[in-house]
């Protein structure tokens, strides 16, 4: 646990899922650095827009702020992190980014995301509810804050300048400009998937949203057919093309689409829902398997993440790879793509005492590894 002192208080805060000996904290200088600037200058109604960790909606929690995510870790971070300083989780109003605002607020707080198309969708969807004199600010590390983060924030809201950097953070400050015009968000965005006649839906911060990455096109090669296999999960599930693949090669078995993102889930439920195939299918959106039992799955089939927000590392994956053993049937099996530089083969080996190299191209590799115990 550690600490964040800012003009609200001291509060305390984590990162969720909690890991042993955890060396990175649940904020960042960004956050700091709007905390600082804001003081206690806060009235009328609060929205908060990609709060990570939960550290603006702690420290601005006695104006029970509106908490809008994507993202599951970050919504179960803030309300852990709530009832950790005292605080009901119930006095915020949490809300995905698939759900637009309600009525008018006069402070808007927004983080700014690695994923721009994120960030303009919700600027198009925050645009019609801000008061006529609220403040919209945005905040990240200067590394995340472009050209093109600042022409996007003056398009869509109006008059946008920044501040200096302090620790390696910005802030950004729109001034809505009533007399733009608003338009529509252009999200989500469909393609058909090539050689089938499946139609795929992104939502804004679908990986991948634009075209079919080419590591997924190579697993999609290697998904397996088998009449024993009753579930199936595609985790990680983005758009939802692999369980939609698997489900064609496999018409019998069951198929889960498991997802952090609310996007994703919901890409993946759309794409699912305009196939027309016969499969069972279930949408869950949360920390990667934790929400199935032991033993009830026959294949997992992943494409697993390496970054957590901007934090680069193989966490995720381990975490993935670990609830995968768990999940599966006794002679279950658990298929990925990776990067070659990631090394996922030595953590299955390590894991499942056993795997093997299905496919390879110069970047990515295709492993499978069997639960025998």
């Amino acid at each position: 646990m550690q600490q964040l002192e800012v003009p609200t208080g001291r509060f305390i805060l984590r990162r969720y899922p909690l890991r042993k000996r955890e060396t990175l904290r649940a904020w960042d200088a960004a956050d700091e650095y709007l905390l600082d600037h804001l003081g206690q200058e806060v009235n009328g109604r609060v929205l908060i827009v990609n709060d990570t960790f939960g550290a603006l909606s702690v420290a601005l929690s006695q104006w029970a702020p509106t908490h809008q995510s994507d993202s599951f870790l970050a919504t179960w971070s803030a309300r852990e992190n709530l009832a950790a300083n005292g605080y009901d989780p119930e006095r915020i109003d949490f809300i995905t980014a698939l759900d637009k605002p309600q009525g008018l607020y006069d402070l808007v707080l927004v983080r700014v995301t690695k994923t721009q198309g994120l960030l303009e969708h919700e600027l198009i969807q925050l645009r019609s509810h801000l008061a006529p004199d609220a403040r919209l600010i945005g905040c990240g590390m200067a590394r995340q804050i472009h050209t093109s983060t600042l022409q996007l924030f003056e398009r869509i809201i109006g008059p946008t300048t920044t501040s200096l950097a302090r620790k390696k953070a910005r802030l950004i400050f729109a001034s809505p400009e009533p007399t733009l015009e608003e338009s529509d968000s252009p999200y989500p965005v469909r393609y058909l998937l090539e050689g089938s006649g499946f139609q795929l839906v992104n939502h804004a911060n679908v990986f991948s949203r634009d075209k079919l990455d080419i590591g997924t096109r190579l697993l999609l090669e290697h998904i397996p057919a088998d009449n024993g296999y009753r579930d199936i999960i595609d985790l990680g599930c983005g758009n939802g093309v692999v369980g939609l693949i698997a489900a064609q090669h496999n018409p019998a078995a069951t198929i889960h689409f498991v997802d952090e993102s609310a996007m994703a889930v919901a890409s993946a439920q759309a794409t699912y829902a305009g196939a027309g195939l016969p499969n069972p299918a279930r949408f869950v959106q949360g920390d990667a398997l934790s929400q199935f039992p032991p033993a009830s799955a026959d294949l997992i089939l992943c494409n697993p993440p390496f970054h957590q927000g901007n934090v680069v590392g193989d966490e995720i994956a381990w975490r993935m790879f670990n609830q995968a053993r768990r999940t599966l049937r006794k002679g279950g099996e658990l298929r990925i793509i990776g990067n070659r530089h990631l090394n996922y083969h030595v953590k299955l080996k390590r894991l499942f005492g056993n795997v093997q190299q299905m496919a390879a191209n110069r970047k990515f590799v295709v492993l499978k590894s069997f639960k025998n115990g």
